[in-house]
């Protein structure tokens, strides 16, 4: 059996979708439903059933699932072994935030020592990227979260990344030295997607409070965000590392607001038992090394050890 059809299940698994499948691998929809199909017929069972509008894996797909990615990992093992080269794929999951303003230097770095080094990153919700990390797709996971929320992975806490209100320069908040929530009431927020985690957190924090408030504009990705803020239709919270060049420039203003409820870290997931590569390693050690303060590892003893 070819290990391209493993690999077109693990796609078509992982998307739970023979089309978007198909578009990532760059074959024709009627590729990949020939060679699910042919898995099928090999092992005698159905594969995937549909539900809904949707598609999910059947109890036997589950198992092959499994099996397969252990199967195609140990295969890229075996590739990099034998020709003690540090090409292969680095395969990230993260979200937009850490993509557009923290990963670029790394990446380049790392391309700059394995230029054979194919990188895929994967954006999605933080609960998203850690399932993908967990089944053993991704290599590693990049989010913002709180604090570690499935202790069978390893976690490395890089740093504090602080949150940031902000606003359009000579927005009414501006006249406060000190921002407290009751200042907050009927604000006009601009919010990232539901799935992110400070935005989570903030309403969380709203809701509890009491204090109304208004969402005005909920959209996709920071920079629309941004946008949106400059041109004067709201206050936003927003990562310090997506927001500091506009500030910087006097585009956009850091109110004077903080909140013990809303904190945030940057970590890096990790799955112990997952064979990482020789450039998969260089990558988590050269992140380690240049950005890591106070950091701890969290996971199970005795599993991976990435500080090799």
């Amino acid at each position: 059996m070819d290990l391209a059809y493993f690999q077109t299940f693990r796609e078509v698994a992982v998307r739970q979708s023979f089309t978007r499948a198909a578009e990532e691998l760059g074959y024709a929809q009627s590729s990949v439903t020939a060679q699910i199909q042919k898995l099928e017929k090999v092992y005698g069972v159905q594969l995937f059933e549909r539900y809904g509008k949707g598609m999910r894996l059947t109890s036997a797909g589950e198992e092959l699932f499994s099996l397969a990615v252990q199967m195609l990992d140990l295969f890229q093992q075996s590739k990099e072994k034998l020709s003690r080269q540090g090409g292969g794929t680095l395969s990230i999951g993260t979200i937009d935030s850490l993509s557009s303003y923290y990963l670029p230097p790394y990446l380049q770095k790392i391309k700059q020592q394995y230029p054979e080094l194919r990188v895929q990153l994967h954006p999605g919700s933080e609960e998203d990227i850690i399932k993908r990390v967990k089944d053993g797709s991704l290599d590693l996971g990049l989010i913002l979260d709180h604090k570690p929320s499935d202790l069978s992975l390893t976690w490395l806490t890089l740093r504090k990344e602080p949150l940031i209100l902000i606003a359009r320069p000579g927005h009414p908040l501006e006249q406060h030295h000190e921002i407290t929530l009751n200042h907050l009431i009927h604000a006009e927020w601009i919010m990232p997607e539901e799935s992110c985690n400070y935005r989570i957190m903030l309403e969380k924090l709203l809701n509890r409070s009491g204090y109304p408030y208004r969402i005005g504009f909920e959209l996709g990705n920071p920079e629309a965000v941004k946008r949106c803020v400059m041109s004067g239709f709201g206050i936003s919270l927003l990562p310090e590392m997506a927001v500091m060049d506009e500030i910087r420039r006097g585009d956009l203003m850091k109110l004077p607001f903080s909140h013990p409820d809303i904190q945030l870290s940057l970590q890096m997931v990790i799955h112990p038992k997952k064979w990482l590569s020789i450039a998969v390693r260089e990558f988590i050690e050269m992140i380690k090394e240049e950005t890591i303060s106070e950091a701890h590892i969290t996971g199970i003893p005795g599993g991976n050890d990435t500080s090799e």
